[in-house]
């Protein structure tokens, strides 16, 4: 079975965050007095609608366009290989200006995109873009994209929740405002936590679906130090944090690797030459 590991931990995340949103429903259903069959019905709504306005945002919040296929063919076309190869549809190719050199992926199998930034292409070989892509593509073929997103909408859910139940059962004074906006920032990122835990993992393991997929795993750690050091040098990433979390590079430095949604680049490139 493809990348056992990889799936047992989206299992037991699954499972977490099906514990958090059973939590939530709970208090709703005590709280507001909402049926059973609302809060299902309003939970995947709302899911549902945070998957696809997530998807729409994360193209928007970096002003992603299509990649002209004219111009950048022989991306097209290694793209189109690598899909066939992987056993998934070609994804929609796009291209945005970021302010570092990066690329992300989101969507599943049949309805994928893949966008890189123009300072991506400026600095890489060939032969290092078609690593990323192909990361890329391993990202959506493995659907972890998707547990992801669904992650961050449960995280959603609970911190909204959280907030409520602690305005509806206190005082309706100032400090509750302000105590239930901690609250709901404390429950989200406790639910993130399970999140960032198969985040770290799942960039491993497309990092080696890449280098299988090429035939090495010299091009993508080649990338990965290049990307280092144009992010290094950059001023300023016009990357959000959501977004950032997608990307594949987003390192952090000091106490900030306990909330980091990436292993250490160092460690990356290590295993892909070893």
């Amino acid at each position: 079975m493809r990348h056992l590991g990889l799936k047992a931990r989206m299992a037991v995340v699954g499972s977490a965050l099906f514990a958090f949103y059973a939590v939530a429903a709970v208090v709703v259903m005590g709280v507001f007095g909402w049926p059973l069959w609302l809060v299902l019905l309003g939970s995947v709504a709302f899911v549902g609608v945070q998957y696809k306005l997530g998807k729409w945002m994360a193209l928007r919040s970096v002003g992603a366009e299509d990649l002209p296929e004219d111009r950048y063919s022989d991306i097209h076309r290694r793209v189109a290989s690598l899909a066939d190869d992987m056993g998934i549809e070609k994804p929609r190719l796009m291209i945005a200006r970021m302010g570092v050199p990066n690329a992300f992926a989101v969507g599943r199998k049949g309805n994928g995109t893949v966008v890189v930034s123009e300072e991506l292409l400026q600095r890489l070989e060939p032969d290092e873009v078609e690593g990323v892509l192909a990361h890329e593509l391993a990202h959506i073929r493995n659907r972890d994209v998707v547990m992801m997103v669904l992650g961050q909408g449960v995280a959603s859910i609970v911190a909204i929740v959280a907030q409520w139940a602690v305005l509806l059962t206190g005082d309706n004074d100032i400090a509750d405002f302000f105590l239930a906006i901690v609250v709901g920032q404390i429950t989200q990122m406790l639910v993130m936590l399970f999140v960032f835990a198969i985040s770290r993992y799942r960039e491993y393991v497309a990092d080696s679906d890449a280098a299988s997929e090429i035939g090495s795993g010299e091009p993508l750690a080649s990338a990965l130090e290049k990307i280092q050091r144009g992010s290094e040098r950059a001023s300023e990433s016009e990357v959000d944090a959501q977004v950032n979390a997608l990307c594949i590079f987003g390192e952090k430095r000091g106490l900030a690797r306990l909330l980091a949604t990436h292993p250490p680049v160092e460690k990356r490139i290590e295993r892909l030459r070893r």
